[in-house]
Formats: structure tokens, sequence, C-alpha cells
């Protein structure tokens, strides 16, 4: 196990917040340019604690436009597409991509050589596409399904947030599959920022949900994440950058459900 990060004070000053948020912005999202500079040269690891205060942002900006579709009059179905893909270009389909990847390379190799590879190529297989359509129609489903803004809203908050709480963690606690790429690029968060963005997700959660269906979404989040991050133990032998997206769509889509379900 790691030791907490003891290599910034506590809780630090709103400065290096303002900077822990814009390097996770450019990189989580198209919405704000990426560093430059001497902040180009950090580690996305070095802002884990506030990737779930992007992903609040995110949901928050995705429940206005759901919002804003129905007051328009459209009904629940065709909010929740423009909801889905005003939230794709916000992102830049960064998690989707990392998705379709995962299921090509955790579906189609036959050992964990071939499958790093597969995930490597540019090109999409037919894992993938089922994956992401399936992961689209299952929002789409969750968002209809809830129908009244508000709800929409609290879900989407609660759901963006704890999605990208979880990969701080799995960055902590997996090992790299390779020694080059994205993901060994952005480094190993520190515990204590691992902490520190969970009770963010959590306060959040608590915040948009209640106390009941904040709990349950964590769980089951937990679980989606875990799940996820033994598959690619198991075959890949760790996680990479397309693990991480896999496992922030995996997680959104089970704190949706949730949500739906209570």
């Amino acid at each position: 196990m790691s030791e907490i990060d003891n290599s910034r004070p506590w809780p630090g000053s709103p400065g290096e917040w303002g900077d822990d948020i814009r390097l996770a912005a450019g990189f989580l999202t198209r919405l704000a340019p990426p560093p430059v500079g001497e902040r180009a040269a950090r580690p996305l690891s070095q802002a884990a604690r506030v990737f779930p205060l992007i992903g609040l942002g995110l949901g928050l900006g995705a429940g206005l436009i759901y919002g804003l579709a129905t007051a328009l009059g459209l009904p629940p179905v065709l909010a929740a597409i423009i909801t889905l893909g005003a939230m794709i270009v916000a992102t830049g389909a960064l998690h989707e991509d990392g998705l379709a990847d995962s299921a090509d390379g955790l579906g189609g190799g036959a050992t964990a050589k071939a499958k790093l590879a597969i995930m490597r190529d540019s090109q999409i297989g037919v894992y993938g596409v089922i994956a992401v359509t399936l992961g689209l129609m299952a929002r789409t489903a969750a968002l209809t399904t809830l129908a009244d803004p508000g709800l929409v809203l609290a879900a989407l908050v609660a759901a963006g947030s704890a999605s990208r709480a979880t990969l701080p963690l799995v960055m902590l606690r997996l090992p790299l599959a390779r020694s080059d790429g994205l993901a060994n690029r952005a480094g190993q968060p520190g515990q204590r920022d691992v902490i520190i963005g969970g009770c963010l997700a959590l306060g959040i959660a608590l915040l948009a949900l209640g106390i009941i269906a904040a709990l349950a979404a964590l769980v089951t989040a937990a679980l989606a994440a875990f799940a996820v991050a033994a598959l690619a133990r198991r075959q890949i032998g760790g996680y990479t950058g397309d693990i991480l997206g896999a496992v922030q769509q995996a997680t959104e889509i089970a704190i949706l459900f949730t949500v739906v379900a209570l």
C-alpha cells in the first residue's frame, strides 16, 4: 500500500486547488485548455483529489441541458439523447473511447500481450461497438425512466462526481499493465488525495440524493469499479488509461441504475 502523500501541506492554498482543477479539467474535458509551461510538467495524478469536482461540473451542466430540453417541450428520450451528446462533446468521448478499447482488448486477445496490443490499436472492433452502444442505451434508458428534470440533475451530479472519484482509487490500488502509455505518464496519486476525492464524492452524493440513495449508489459504484479492476488485473495484470475509461463508464451506469431502482 502506498504511504499517505505528505508532499504538500494540507489543505493547501486556493491557488493550489485552482491549479489542480485546471490540470484535471484540461485532461478530463474539452472545456478547458490543457496546461502549459510548468503546469504541463505536473503529472495528472497530482490533481486526483479534484476529479469529483470535474464530474460535479459535468453532471451539473448536463442536468441543466436536460432541464432546458424538457422545458422546450421535448420528450424525455430526446432530452436524454441531447444530454448525453452534450456530455460526450464536453469530454471528447474520453471515457467512451476507453470503454471501447477495453472491450476490444479484454474480449478479443488470447494473451495479455495480445490484449494490450489490441487496446492500443486505434481501430474499434465488434466488442468495442457493442460495449459503447449498450452503454449509451443504458444511460439513455436510465435518464428516460427518471424523466423528472430534478431527479435527472441529482443523478447526473452524483454519477459524474462519484464515477470519477473511483479512478484515483484504481490508480492507487492496481499496478500498471504496461511500462509506457498515458496511465504511466499520469503517475500514481497519493493515498491522502484519494481519500479527499472520496470524501468530496460522498458529500456531493449526499447533497444530491440523500443519505440512503447516496450510500446505495456509492456501494454499487464501488462494486462496479472492483469488477472492472479485477477483470483487468486477471487478464492484463493491471490497469491502463483505457481501463480507467471503462471504470468510469461502468460506475456511472451503476449509479444511474441505482437511482432508478430507488
